[in-house]
């Protein structure tokens, strides 16, 4: 029962971190986010490739090979946090910036998605 409540507290967005947003930005919604990462692969300009499935299973692969796997959750607020199987994890945004999709990490780093 414990961990099930720590893993309740956890996928709060009480505890992510605060995005650096651009003034011209516009968060989406946890529905958007939802819709966007639902069984979906999505593909950034640098390479790597996300994938996210309906089970809440999670991939990432870099543009030179190898994949990190894990468990992925939105939260209320849209932001979308990932649990690693190394143990790591980390809570993403995403906005529409200047017409384009970008995913923004909890370190302020911005990846622009292809369309």
């Amino acid at each position: 029962m414990r961990w099930i409540i720590l893993s309740l507290l956890l996928s709060t967005p009480a505890l992510a971190s605060e995005f650096s947003l651009l003034n011209t930005d516009t968060a989406l919604s946890r529905e958007e986010v939802s819709q966007l990462t639902r069984n979906q692969m999505i593909e950034f300009y640098e390479g790597g490739q996300a994938r996210y499935s309906v089970g809440g299973s999670y991939s990432y692969t870099y543009q030179g090979g190898g994949t990190a796997f894990g468990q992925f959750n939105v939260a209320q607020d849209g932001v979308v946090c990932i649990t690693f199987q190394n143990g790591r994890s980390r809570c993403d945004q995403f906005v529409y910036s200047h017409g384009r999709l970008v995913m923004i990490t909890e370190k302020g780093e911005r990846f622009p998605i292809r369309p």
